[in-house]
């Protein structure tokens, strides 16, 4: 059992549910970390999410909130990423400093975390101080190379791809934003640390996100580990010896680079 507060979600999320979990030498006052779980923008695992939401509490030192986000087909975009925004805001609501959120999330949660953030900044309101987005949905015209160059390295089939990007646009555009957020202004968002694997079909979404935000001016790291397949983190960060030095590798980094971030 994870040795950590977990607490059922209270009224002040904006309604939306979910979990704090908070590891023994976390701290609110050193911020928060918005938790976005992946899963096709289908299905969660609240087992392996709260695992998760603990290991980013460990890491940032700061308590994190998983969010329960609405799942398609019954909930399409743009549910999930008026869910996300909808935490944000009212995290600020309660007078917790933009400049002290963190987002964090993979797959579907980091396509999501993307998106909200084009969300709050068209919005013009405070964004978070930063977020980390592993291996995540940048273009659902799935145009990326490795999605072809990758297929049979990674976990993950491309040829399933093309049906879960239309369960959860449902009519929607997958070549505007904030659904692809690719395709979004990206000025001025705020640090973003893309991670990626290299055997999965989606690096090259992470790779030509991580370039058009550099190119936008964004403070933009990629990391990108060899051999490992889309979200590898969370074969990683399972109980298996066998990928303690991948994970803590990937533990310090994200420990590392939060640290770095502007605190206001």
């Amino acid at each position: 059992m994870l040795d950590a507060d977990v607490t059922p979600v209270l009224p002040r999320t904006g309604g939306v549910p979910g979990v704090w979990v908070t590891a023994p030498d976390a701290r609110p006052e050193a911020g928060v970390t918005i938790y976005v779980h992946g899963g096709g923008f289908s299905h969660s695992d609240p087992a392996m999410e709260k695992i998760m939401a603990y290991r980013l509490s460990q890491a940032t030192g700061r308590p994190a909130f998983a969010v329960d986000y609405r799942l398609a087909p019954a909930h399409p975009y743009p549910a999930a990423v008026d869910d996300v925004v909808a935490v944000h805001r009212s995290l600020l609501a309660q007078d917790v400093p933009a400049g002290r959120i963190l987002l964090a999330g993979e797959s579907a949660g980091g396509t999501l975390l993307l998106s909200a953030l084009l969300v709050l900044a068209e919005a013009g309101g405070p964004l978070p101080a930063g977020a980390v987005a592993v291996s995540p949905v940048t273009d659902f015209t799935d145009s990326s190379p490795s999605i072809r160059t990758n297929k049979g390295r990674d976990l993950v089939d491309p040829d399933i791809m093309g049906s879960i990007g239309e369960q959860y646009l449902a009519g929607a555009r997958p070549d505007q934003a904030p659904q692809s957020p690719l395709y979004g202004d990206l000025r001025g968002l705020p640090p973003l640390l893309i991670v990626a694997g290299g055997d999965e079909v989606l690096l090259d979404d992470s790779r030509r996100f991580a370039e058009a935000a550099s190119a936008a001016g964004v403070d933009t790291a990629l990391d990108v580990y060899d051999g490992m397949p889309h979200a590898f983190h969370a074969v990683v960060l399972s109980p298996d010896d066998a990928h303690l030095p991948t994970a803590t590798t990937f533990l310090r980094r994200v420990a590392d680079w939060t640290a770095r971030l502007p605190v206001t």
